[in-house]
């Protein structure tokens, strides 16, 4: 099992920030409303486009400052996947039990 380093906690918050920016983008481009911390529940597509954006923005600089010398990934990138496959699955089962952003 790999050992658990500053990059592995960085590249792992990567991909929360990285996934979590997606359905805030997605949110702004198609004009709905979504909750953020910003705004609250009935966040509008501008805040989306903003927060999505510095989530979007965090997620990329950490992941480069979480990325191993040399030209291929190191075991960040498991970090990196976990933090998404995390993020996007806590997403998906909040929908689906809590429909904090889904209307039936």
């Amino acid at each position: 099992m790999a050992e658990i380093n500053s990059n592995s906690v960085r590249a792992f918050l990567s991909g929360v920030l990285t996934v979590n920016s997606i359905d805030h983008l997605a949110t702004a481009a198609v004009g709905k409303e979504f909750l953020t911390p910003l705004a609250g529940k009935n966040s509008g597509p501008l805040v989306n486009a903003l927060w999505g954006g510095a989530n979007l923005m965090g997620g990329l600089a950490l992941a480069r400052s979480a990325a191993s010398p040399g030209p291929r990934w190191g075991p960040e990138a498991h970090a990196f996947g976990a933090g998404a496959a995390a993020f996007a699955t806590w997403m998906f089962l909040s929908e689906v039990l809590l429909e904090v952003n889904t209307s039936g």
